[in-house]
């Protein structure tokens, strides 16, 4: 789980240090009665088309993402009891990047207010949620439920979860789409073995994300592979100490970016590349592409794990009846089999299933180079997943499970 924070640094005496434009982020996690503060049932403070909010920033892509737009939202919780807590940990984090700045040089850290932020695409498409000043947020349905599916795929491949975990193993991970940021945050911030390299194609939206949604600063890399910035701000230092370095954010088409670096060898892939129309380009799942070809060689041949977000597209007449319970449609099945024709045709291994995400029109889709051919048994798939994911949900502490996945059932393709 994850928060998002902006403040500023102040003297008793009032005088301004620096300000700190952009929103930071943190994990945290409370017992409470609805312990997740992003469950869907809070959604109605950001979704409720009668409430348009206010616009934070709002600028047009020359990206094909048409406007991208960050809108606030009033936000309820939580209750200003926790700010006290969250302030003490501030000036805690902050006193050990800054240990020789005292209180009254410093000043006092001081939580203003809460609020959501979307990042939208056309002012329709909403890409990302976070809630910003100091309170918590949840990854989206359909992110939580590629985490968590790409995750346990991953750990029934026989790849090593618990040394990845405590920072024994390394673990790459390429985040294709970027968004918000959320994703690879969270995954950098629960696996201290995660290194993660994210592809993002418009750079408008790698600025809002930092300057609007609090994603590290730090994390930007130029065109030669380079960082950015030289050395961390303040604020990333206090906010993103051990994280930061195993974030790697660059300006690229995912096609581009794959050919280029066909000697990079990837645990697990996420693609959530969606454009301002809402669409999934065909170039990230054609088969026969050059991208695709570039694709398999740099995901790992053993236990390499793809994980896809894509919109459902079933409907009754168009439901695949050998699968009960997962009405995946003509177009999720035929974007499954692209990719298992170009990823695993030549493999002894591999399988490709779909799970919906519940109350949304999601599919998360899986390529999976390391589960066993005679994973086609659905009910023998569904059952190994499951046992995987308690054992995964253990190591790794996850805030939410794949079994809420599971449970509304599996399609093999």
């Amino acid at each position: 789980m994850n928060s998002i924070q902006r403040f500023s640094l102040t003297t008793r005496r009032g005088k301004r240090l620096s300000v700190v434009k952009s929103c930071v982020r943190h994990f945290c996690g409370r017992d409470v009665v609805i312990k997740d503060e992003g469950d869907w049932f809070y959604s109605p403070e950001w979704w409720d088309p009668q409430d348009g909010g206010y616009t934070v920033s709002r600028a047009v892509s020359n990206k094909g993402n048409g406007i991208v737009s960050v809108v606030a939202h009033p936000s309820s919780l939580p209750s200003r009891d926790s700010w006290g807590e969250t302030e003490k940990w501030l000036e805690k984090r902050y006193m050990e990047i800054m240990p020789r700045d005292t209180e009254e040089k410093s000043g006092r850290f001081n939580v203003l207010g809460y609020q959501w932020r979307s990042l939208r695409f056309n002012d329709d498409t909403r890409q990302s949620t976070v809630k910003v000043m100091a309170a918590c947020r949840t990854l989206q349905p359909n992110l939580k439920s590629m985490v968590s599916v790409g995750l346990t795929s991953l750990a029934a491949s026989k790849f090593d979860m618990r040394s990845v975990a405590i920072g024994d193993k390394q673990m790459r991970v390429l985040c294709i789409g970027h968004g918000g940021g959320s994703l690879p945050l969270f995954i950098a911030k629960h696996i201290l073995g995660a290194v993660v390299d994210i592809v993002e194609l418009d750079p408008l939206v790698i600025s809002e994300s930092v300057r609007a949604m609090g994603f590290p600063a730090f994390s930007v890399m130029t065109a030669t592979g380079k960082r950015v910035l030289p050395t961390p701000e303040i604020i990333d230092q206090v906010m993103w100490g051990g994280i930061r370095e195993r974030l790697s954010l660059y300006e690229s088409k995912a096609e581009d970016f794959i050919l280029r670096n066909q000697s990079n060898t990837y645990d697990l892939i996420f693609m959530d590349a969606y454009d301002g129309a809402d669409i999934f380009p065909h170039s990230l799942w054609d088969s026969s592409s050059v991208f695709m070809k570039a694709l398999s060689k740099t995901l790992h041949h053993e236990h390499g794990t793809l994980v896809v977000n894509l919109h459902s597209d079933a409907d009754i007449s168009d439901i695949d009846r050998s699968n009960e319970g997962v009405t995946t449609g003509k177009y999720v099945r035929k974007v499954g089999k692209a990719y298992k024709k170009g990823l695993l045709e030549n493999e002894r291994n591999g399988l490709v299933f779909a799970c919906e995400v519940p109350w949304l029109c999601n599919v998360s889709l899986v390529v999976s180079r390391g589960m066993g051919s005679e994973g086609r048994d659905r009910e023998k798939t569904k059952s190994n997943l499951m046992k995987t994911s308690l054992e995964v949900d253990r190591v790794l502490r996850l805030p939410f499970s794949c079994l809420d996945y599971l449970k509304t059932g599996l399609a093999i393709i």
